[in-house]
């Protein structure tokens, strides 16, 4: 078993069955949520109704099978219930050719179009909003070539993330990116997001990994920016348009990207820390001490970790501590690694910055400490409805804003909480209660967006706009790049059939 098996293993379930789950039990115990057109107030654009004569011709393109009509709750529900829309009706294209026949319909007939992968989304991007067509891009799944020599992979963008990644560590090799919805989550989506995920730190993001794309316009234009090289000096990166665009460019259909060497020995420390203050020190110490190995470096609060432990009955090696870290080495050399590690122990501890700590290099042991921040986002969900926030702060201020919302809300939350990717200043900041109200929600947006404006922070920090966030982009964008955003999507899909209402209002 080779160290890069370690997050697989880690799964305490397929993300897929977690979502079964969770929708079964909203169904369940808190109800259907509210359609979003009605719980926030918005109006349809006018874009044309689906007639008989249009089913006609997505099934001549694609099959009856195809194209399908009933039983599409799930996929007009997004994975936390914020959003749902009404569509009657799903395209499932095996080809991009198809896709270019059916936006090509579309557009002449100016029918809206949600563009949908894995659906594991956090801010409504890939539901309808009203009653769009869902593109899933489910069956363009195909892993196209992996080159152990150079590491580049290409697939198309229906591609599960962990099916691309389980195929790359055959060759010693790793997918850049690793999130808690890999079993779910397509390729495709994860450009379209410019998903960040748990290894910013070491890999960076998408916009350095991808070398190459192939997209399909408003218009059915095929465009093919595919590339095999990290260097390719050679006019405008055109690529760069559509990673993080959410759909509201083109479709991507497939992406090459470059893939790393596999890590040959890893560790894991699970750290308790007294104050914040700690945190900091901490992490400067560790990205001095442990240097080009570390690979990880994650917080959870108190209240985060006590939602694992509360819904998922996991152990935990410490506890009674305000803050805990997470610090994943990756390196080529075990020994040595471990040697890094103590002496970055040693000192944190003769400061007083670390209180106490472990250190696995076992995959079992790695896999229940993992499970302890991978699981979060499900527990705090497992409270009954969770507003979940993903923003970059300033590191000074990245944990003061969850003690500034803790005091607002009070005690209309079960809980309130912060934790996340504190490598890449990504503070994932949520706020669990029974069930979901308008005075919480009130209580909550817009000042949590003004208070992250007020830190010069962003917004989004890895899950991009979507519908939930549309509103709240002047607090991250000046007027003029939002002028210039708008003109580009003028640009690709005048008639502004690609997801709509979402990204721009």
């Amino acid at each position: 078993m080779c160290a890069t098996d370690i997050m697989t293993l880690g799964r305490i379930v397929k993300f897929q069955a977690l979502l079964a789950r969770s929708l079964s039990r909203t169904y369940s115990a808190v109800g259907i949520p509210e359609l979003t057109q009605f719980r926030h107030n918005v109006k349809r654009s006018d874009y044309a109704n689906i007639e008989d004569a249009d089913i006609t011709v997505f099934e001549s393109i694609i099959g009856k099978r195809y194209t399908l009509q009933e039983d599409l709750q799930a996929y007009n529900m997004d994975f936390w219930h914020s959003v749902r829309g009404n569509s009657k009706l799903m395209l499932k294209p095996g080809s991009a050719e198809e896709i270019s026949a059916i936006l090509k319909h579309c557009n002449e007939r100016k029918l809206a179009i949600c563009p949908q992968g894995g659906n594991t989304g956090v801010v409504g991007g890939s539901v309808p909003v009203f009653d769009e067509i869902i593109l899933s891009l489910g069956r363009l799944n195909k892993i196209q070539n992996i080159d152990e020599i150079t590491g580049i992979a290409a697939c198309e963008a229906g591609c599960i993330l962990e099916n691309l990644d389980n195929k790359a560590r055959e060759l010693d090799l790793v997918v850049p990116l690793d999130l808690g919805a890999k079993s779910s989550c397509h390729i495709g989506g994860n450009v379209s997001t410019n998903a960040g995920g748990l290894r910013v730190v070491r890999y960076g993001n998408l916009h350095g990994s991808v070398l190459g794309l192939e997209v399909v316009l408003a218009n059915g234009q095929v465009l093919d920016l595919m590339s095999d090289f990290k260097k390719d000096n050679t006019g405008y990166h055109l690529k760069h348009l559509f990673i993080g665009a959410e759909g509201t460019l083109g479709v991507v259909t497939k992406v090459t990207l470059l893939c790393a060497p596999a890590p040959q020995a890893q560790n894991l420390a699970f750290l308790g820390l007294p104050n914040f203050d700690a945190v900091l020190k901490t992490f400067r110490s560790a990205k001095r001490n442990l240097g080009e190995i570390l690979s990880a470096c994650e917080l959870i609060d108190a209240p985060t970790l006590q939602a694992s432990l509360d819904h998922f009955k996991l152990n935990t090696p410490i506890e009674g501590f305000p803050f805990y870290m997470l610090l994943e080495t990756s390196g080529s050399n075990g020994a040595h690694d471990l040697e890094k590690i103590n002496h970055f122990l040693e000192l944190g501890m003769e400061k007083g910055e670390i209180i106490d700590g472990t250190v696995a290099s076992e995959a079992r042991k790695m896999q229940e400490i993992w499970k302890l921040r991978e699981l979060a986002p499900m527990a705090l969900g497992k409270d009954g409805y969770c507003f979940y926030y993903d923003l970059s702060l300033p590191l000074r201020d990245f944990y003061s804003i969850v003690e500034v919302l803790q005091e607002r809300v009070g005690a209309r939350a079960t809980r309130v909480t912060g934790f996340g990717h504190l490598g890449d200043s990504n503070l994932h900041l949520n706020v669990s209660c029974p069930a979901y109200t308008d005075e919480l929600y009130h209580i909550i947006e817009p000042f949590i967006y003004e208070y992250t404006h007020k830190l010069k922070g962003s917004v989004s920090a890895e899950h991009g706009i979507g519908f939930l966030k549309k509103n709240y982009l002047k607090y991250s964008k000046s007027t003029d790049a939002i002028a210039m955003m708008r003109d580009v999507k003028h640009l690709l899909d005048p008639k502004g059939i690609l997801n709509p209402y979402k990204v721009l209002n």
